[in-house]
């Protein structure tokens, strides 16, 4: 599109030379031809003159452009000269960090490889001072014949391997009736023929003894061991499983302040049958007995059934929370699923509870309950409540366990429920005026002479031992 400007300095140019052939022709008197002819030419020349003008400003324009985008295209090439230098930087930034995280993943091997070795060294040194318990019962029973089969029945089987009679042993008193079995309960508990076994719970993976689970056990006439499971049904139909409960918060209590002079991060679980809970007057004479041991309530926790938990009734509810307000924590034990309310159960007062190990690994939990079961912990640990995986019988378990995020342990792998002797307990109350006799690993009476008896007192044994009594 042509410019205003040049327009004008066309029409200018016409009208000069126009105004010059007028000129010659008027004034200077030439002809009209020759006037034409010289106005024309003046016009040519005008029209070149400027042709050849805005030619060369046009070329000083093109050159100043030229030069400014020569100047754009070398500023643009230093910019990208140090982006290339800054990335370059960065790269070698990322370089350097990559190796650094790698030396220090290599480090963080070792450290965990060298772990490893610990664990399994540990692991074999456990296993070793499992050995020398299991082998001790045959060499001390040899210096107190007269209580080898009435502590240890189960130890005398090593001794006598190659007869298979012992096994059957501890069956013996499953042919009495029930009248008979009832009375050998009521004479056990009238001549205080009430023996406590102390089983410990350990953290984990630390393996460090934390609590002590008290169970309990009736010798008849012929001191023949009753297990809890044995008696407590007949007991509970005879209505003497509420003089049982009682007898056992007291030999409990007991142990317990003889633990806590040793050390003060220590507890004891103490079952408590739903009979007792529901029993007005058996319940009354527990709670004046728990009242007057209130300074005890954190490191003493009673524990129920789970079966007892999803049965209370009006009573049973109002005297545990007559006890959770007394300071109380309770537990739950004989878990039979993982259908669980934590909220519920923290506000009644429950602190643990207690999982077979088997039932936490199975894969069949998953589908029949709310939650998965590695997820338990987390779920529990929300509302105040500390998960204990029990009867863990196998090194393998307890890994599997870790994955679980599990804090507690308990189990035949750990220790087995060794037997405190009833002196030993009463020993707590008061201090006696004799040497009292220590237990050896294995729960039995060794004698005070014999040296071989405490250096096998190891570990969890050497802390029963300081709760019965002072060496």
């Amino acid at each position: 599109m042509i410019r205003i400007s040049t327009i004008f300095i066309a029409i200018c140019m016409v009208l000069v030379a126009a105004s010059l052939g007028f000129v010659l022709y008027s004034v200077a008197g030439i002809s009209g031809p020759e006037s034409a002819i010289v106005a024309l030419t003046a016009l040519t020349f005008l029209i070149l003159y400027n042709a050849v003008s805005m030619r060369l400003r046009d070329r000083s324009d093109v050159g100043n452009q030229i030069a400014d985008l020569s100047r754009g295209t070398a500023d643009l090439a230093r910019q990208v000269a140090e982006f290339g230098r800054r990335l370059a930087a960065v790269e070698g930034r990322v370089t350097s960090a990559n190796s650094t995280s790698a030396d220090r993943m290599q480090g963080l091997a070792g450290e965990i490889n060298e772990l490893g070795g610990l664990v399994k060294q540990l692991a074999a040194s456990v296993a070793h001072h499992e050995d020398l318990f299991a082998s001790a019962p045959p060499a001390q029973t040899q210096s107190s014949p007269p209580r080898d089969d009435v502590q240890q029945p189960a130890a005398a089987a090593p001794a006598v391997a190659a007869a298979p009679e012992p096994p059957p042993a501890p069956a013996a008193p499953t042919p009495r009736s029930q009248g008979q079995l009832l009375a050998a309960i009521k004479s056990a508990i009238e001549e205080n023929r009430l023996d406590i076994y102390l089983q410990p719970m350990v953290t984990l993976p630390q393996r460090k003894v934390r609590y002590y689970e008290a169970m309990a056990r009736l010798r008849d006439e012929s001191d023949q061991i009753l297990a809890a499971d044995d008696f407590i049904a007949v007991a509970e139909a005879g209505g003497l499983i509420g003089r049982i409960d009682h007898m056992v918060m007291l030999r409990c209590v007991q142990v317990l302040r003889r633990l806590m002079v040793r050390s003060k991060d220590v507890g004891v679980f103490c079952n408590v049958s739903a009979a007792t809970l529901a029993n007005p007057a058996t319940f009354t004479q527990c709670l004046d007995f728990l009242e007057a041991n209130r300074a005890l309530a954190p490191s003493f926790v009673l524990e129920f059934k789970q079966a007892t938990f999803r049965n209370l009734g009006p009573v049973e509810s109002e005297n545990l929370a007559a006890l959770a307000q007394r300071g109380y924590r309770f537990s739950i034990d004989h878990v039979t699923d993982l259908r669980l309310e934590p909220r519920e159960l923290a506000d009644r007062g429950v602190r643990f509870i207690k999982v077979p190990a088997a039932l936490l690994l199975d894969t069949r939990q998953s589908a029949t309950s709310d939650i998965h079961p590695s997820d338990l912990s987390d779920l529990l640990g929300r509302f105040g409540i500390d998960l204990i995986a029990e009867r863990i019988e196998g090194e393998r378990s307890v890994v599997d366990l870790l994955d679980y995020d599990v804090r507690f342990g308990q189990g035949f792998l750990f220790a087995p429920p060794r037997p405190l002797r009833p002196e030993g307990a009463s020993a707590t109350a008061e201090p006696p005026q004799t040497k009292p006799q220590e237990l050896n690993g294995t729960g039995t009476p060794a004698p005070v002479s014999s040296p071989a008896a405490p250096p096998r007192a190891t570990g969890n044994a050497a802390l029963v031992r300081r709760a019965v009594g002072p060496n």
